[in-house]
């Protein structure tokens, strides 16, 4: 018997529950969108699938964060061949982030001074982490960029590892080939990333409602985000 998807275990677990989970997924989502605007602006390197939304907000003029939502619902096609479920995670997601960005991209001026590049750098990564720990804990299904991987890992056989390298080689090379930024805020990212987000998802772990242990991500690929 296949297990419940979030949405059906959701309508049968108490209100308050469901309410804290859609507050942790859009108060993630949100965040996760502020935090990829502060490195924007930090102007030391992006995370890789914004690499390219950078680079092809160069190439057509649009705002990054039109790019996003626009290579989100790419994606999320992508996942009608791989089989992949959305959740109201998933479809949120596309939309919340890029609007989230584009927002704090123009509340927050561009660093130019090492000294205010950094912080901003630092505040985003760690605020990126909180965010991934936020709306991945909501249980509301996975972005459609970490589904993305998941599905070509289940299609192909692979490691979830080996298939979100492989993307995201290919992200950062056509961005930085358009225009995308790559410096030592991607690789801090690669490197940081993983710890933040272990350590923000037992943060806002979601208690069970029958009162067992705490609910991490139900049905959601922590093996597309995290790396061991």
């Amino acid at each position: 018997m296949s297990e419940p998807s979030p949405q059906e275990t959701s309508s049968r677990e108490p209100n308050g529950r469901v309410v804290r989970r859609l507050l942790q997924l859009y108060a993630g989502l949100a965040l996760y969108g502020a935090s990829s605007a502060l490195l924007v602006q930090a102007g030391l390197g992006l995370e890789p699938w914004n690499v390219l939304h950078q680079g092809l907000a160069e190439l057509t003029g649009l705002s990054i964060g039109v790019v996003s939502i626009g290579v989100g619902a790419a994606v999320l096609l992508l996942w009608i061949p791989l089989r992949q479920r959305p959740g109201l995670g998933t479809v949120s997601n596309v939309f919340v982030v890029g609007l989230a960005m584009d927002g704090t991209l123009a509340c927050v001026p561009e660093a130019r001074t090492l000294a205010a590049q950094a912080p901003l750098l630092v505040a985003g990564l760690v605020l990126n982490g909180a965010a991934t720990g936020l709306y991945i804990s909501a249980g509301f299904g996975p972005g459609p960029r970490d589904g993305l991987m998941t599905g070509l890992h289940r299609r192909t056989g692979r490691s979830v590892r080996l298939m979100r390298t492989t993307v995201e080689v290919a992200v950062v090379a056509t961005g930085f080939a358009l225009g995308g930024t790559i410096g030592v805020g991607t690789l801090l990212y690669a490197v940081t990333i993983g710890p933040l987000a272990q350590f923000f998802l037992r943060v806002f772990a979601v208690p069970a409602a029958s009162g067992g242990s705490a609910v991490v991500a139900t049905g959601t690929p922590q093996g597309a985000i995290l790396r061991p």
